[in-house]
C-alpha cells in the first residue's frame, strides 16, 4: 500500500493513545475513517481532530471482546463507506497480577480484549479487505510479546498470542497472493494512559513491596519513551513498506536485540533490574538496629 489517500481504515481503541494518533495521521494522508471504542466522549474528540482534515469519519461504540458486535461493525463500515482497506486492531488493556492468584474473570477480560479482539477484528474485516484487492491487517502486540516480565504474565500471554497469530496470518496471506498483507506491531514504552488505566491486583504488593498506585506511577514513568504521535508515524511507515513487524521505539529495538543475543537468559537480567527497583523490605528489627 503505497498511499493512504482515498482508502478507508477501521481503527479500534481510537478514543486515546495510539488509536487517536493513528486516526489523525491517517486523516492527514486523506484516508477516510471508521473509528470505534468503548469511550464515547473521547471517541468524539478523536473524530473532531480527524474530520478537520476533510475526510469522512464514522463512529461506533464497540467492545472488541464481543464477536457479534465486531462482525456487525465490519459490515456497517462497508455500508457506510463502500469499502474498507485497512483494519488497525489496536484496542488493548493491561493487568498486573501474579499468575498463581489471577482470577479467571480477570484473565478472560484481558484475553477477550487483547487477543480475541484482534482475532475477531481480523476475521470480520478480512473478506472485505480481500474484496478491495489492496488491504492490510495491522495487529498491535507489544514489546511484552517479545519478553516476559513478572506480574505481567496475563498481558504477556495475550501479546505473545497476538504475535504468533499475526505471523501465521501473514504467511497464509502471502501463500494466497490475495492482495492483502499483515503487520505485527511491537510498541515499547509509549506515552499513553494504558498504565494508569490498567488494573493492578492488590496481591502484587506482596510480590513487589509497593502498593497498586505506586506500581502504576512507576510503570507510567517507565513507558514514557516514545510519543504516541511518533509511534503512529512509525507504524504507518511500516505499512507502506509492507514490513512483517515493526519495533516501535528505541527500547523495543534494544529489547529485541537482547532477546536475540541472550535467548532465555534475558530472564536473569530482568530479575536483576527488578530487584534494584524493588529491594526486599527491611524488617522492623533490622530498621531498629
Amino acid at each position: 500500500m503505497q498511499s493512504f489517500k482515498d482508502k478507508v481504515a477501521a481503527v479500534t481503541g481510537a478514543a486515546s493513545g495510539m488509536g487517536r494518533t493513528l486516526a489523525v495521521e491517517l486523516a492527514k494522508r486523506g484516508c477516510h475513517l471508521a473509528l470505534s471504542d468503548v469511550n464515547d466522549a473521547e471517541l468524539v474528540k478523536t473524530a473532531e481532530l480527524a474530520s478537520a482534515h476533510g475526510v469522512r469519519v464514522t463512529l461506533t461504540t464497540l467492545d472488541v471482546a464481543n464477536r457479534d458486535a465486531v462482525f456487525a461493525w465490519a459490515d456497517q463500515v462497508v455500508k457506510d463507506h463502500g469499502k474498507v482497506n485497512l483494519i488497525f486492531n489496536n484496542a488493548g488493556v493491561s493487568l498486573t497480577v501474579p499468575l498463581e492468584t489471577v482470577k479467571q474473570s480477570d484473565f478472560d477480560w484481558i484475553m477477550g480484549i487483547n487477543f480475541w479482539g484482534v482475532v475477531y477484528g481480523t476475521q470480520a474485516f478480512l473478506p472485505h479487505l480481500k474484496a478491495t484487492g489492496d488491504g492490510h491487517v495491522i495487529n498491535t502486540s507489544s514489546v511484552f510479546g517479545l519478553i516476559s516480565v513478572p506480574g505481567q504474565g496475563t498481558y504477556n500471554a495475550s501479546k505473545f498470542a497476538v504475535r504468533g497469530y499475526t505471523e501465521a496470518l501473514r504467511m497464509e496471506l502471502d501463500m494466497e497472493g490475495c492482495g492483502v498483507s499483515a503487520t505485527c506491531v511491537h510498541p515499547g514504552g509509549i506515552k499513553t494512559n494504558i498504565a494508569m488505566a490498567g488494573k493492578v491486583d492488590p496481591s502484587m504488593q506482596k510480590l513487589t513491596g509497593v502498593d497498586a498506585e505506586t506500581q502504576k506511577r512507576r510503570a507510567n514513568k517507565a513507558i514514557n519513551v516514545t510519543t504516541a504521535e511518533d509511534a503512529a508515524l512509525q507504524i504507518l511507515s511500516a505499512v507502506e513498506k509492507n514490513q512483517r513487524r515493526v519495533l516501535v521505539g528505541p527500547d523495543a529495538r534494544m529489547i529485541d536485540k537482547i532477546v536475540r543475543l541472550l535467548g532465555s537468559w534475558y530472564q536473569p537480567v530482568i530479575m536483576r533490574q527488578l530487584r534494584k527497583m524493588n529491594p526486599p523490605a527491611r524488617s522492623e528489627a533490622q530498621s531498629a538496629a
